[in-house]
């Protein structure tokens, strides 16, 4: 059991790694830039000063590597927070942002725009109406059940999710395999390639709006993961209180896949992470998480961009990653995670 100035400590630890990670990946790209430059260049957003630097710098800076970064970041956050947030309600460690059939739905959404030849812009709105279809399709399902409403959520979101698949498939198989099928399977793979100021400005509020929602029914979320029955002992509406979680985790999962294609398991790994290192308090874990994704997605998109000539899309790094990490834990909890 770690004490508070354990865990003050490691999360502190983790907000250095996440600001280092922030500073240095404005940097890295084909276009290095030094940390200093960056630092002055940004500065002189906010109090104007000469320039040292070329104009080339500037654009390359806060035109594409500012938008993408920060994107980065809070879909790594968003995702994490989605999965610690389904971890804890559901009390089911394997639970993962895509369990209710928002990224498929998502992804069929941005099939489509692709398929009748939408720009990227559109196109990502018609992935985030697709995300936000296929949650209303499962809340519908669920709101006429009344027997185990938890179990048939989870029903209800594998159905979506696996009639989404099938959409995704079908569109893939009539799509023009010489322009239009290319350009989905490289969404489908996860990217922050096409990230620009207008797509931050797009999902930011609603990402930023979910995970401010769960903090601040942090300790409520965390007395739920004990159980219904203890919960509503304590005074906790238990219904609503998952309703608005599951709210707030799918619409961070629709807004984060409508920009970045599919990134799988982080969301299913990060919070596992985080939880063995400042325990599984959900109030700890989750800021944790929220560092944690961030941090990681910034580093695979680094990893992406320098590893080889032409850019390797996110998702298939995450999934590199995220696999064996889930193994690990799954051979160490001895199948108990």
């Amino acid at each position: 059991m770690l004490t508070n100035k354990q865990n003050r400590t490691r999360l502190l630890i983790l907000t250095l790694l996440f600001l280092i990670l922030l500073m240095a990946s404005l940097g890295l790209g084909r276009y290095p830039i030094d940390p200093l430059t960056v630092i002055k260049v940004l500065w002189s957003q906010i109090v104007p000063m000469d320039a040292t630097w070329t104009s080339q710098v500037e654009t390359v800076l806060l035109q594409i590597r500012v938008p993408r970064v920060l994107m980065g970041a809070l879909i790594g956050a968003g995702l994490s927070a989605s999965g610690c947030a389904y971890q804890g309600i559901f009390q089911n460690p394997m639970a993962s942002p895509d369990m209710l059939g928002a990224s498929n739905g998502a992804c069929l959404g941005a099939a489509i725009g692709l398929l009748i030849g939408l720009d990227y812009h559109l196109t990502t709105l018609t992935a985030f109406a697709g995300g936000l279809c296929a949650l209303a399709l499962v809340l519908l399902m669920n709101s006429k059940v009344q027997w185990n409403q938890m179990l048939c959520l989870i029903l209800s979101g594998i159905m979506v999710g696996s009639l989404a698949s099938a959409g995704i498939s079908y569109i893939k198989l009539v799509a023009d395999p010489t322009n239009t099928l290319p350009a989905i399977t490289y969404w489908l793979m996860g990217s922050l390639a096409s990230i620009r100021t207008r797509d931050l400005c797009f999902s930011a509020p609603v990402i930023l709006l979910g995970i401010l929602l769960l903090i601040l029914f942090r300790w409520n979320i965390n007395v739920m993961t004990v159980g219904d029955e203890e919960a509503s002992t304590m005074g906790i509406p238990v219904k609503p209180l998952r309703t608005l979680v599951v709210l707030c985790a799918t619409l961070i999962t629709a807004a984060c896949v409508s920009i970045s294609g599919l990134i799988g398991w982080v969301g299913l790994v990060i919070p596992h992470i985080a939880r063995l290192l400042v325990g599984s308090s959900f109030s700890r874990a989750l800021p944790a998480s929220l560092l944690l994704g961030a941090s990681f997605l910034m580093l695979a998109d680094n990893v992406s961009r320098l590893m080889a000539t032409s850019e390797i899309p996110i998702g298939i790094l995450t999934a590199f990653v995220g696999a064996p990490f889930c193994l690990f834990f799954i051979l160490k909890k001895g199948g108990r995670m």
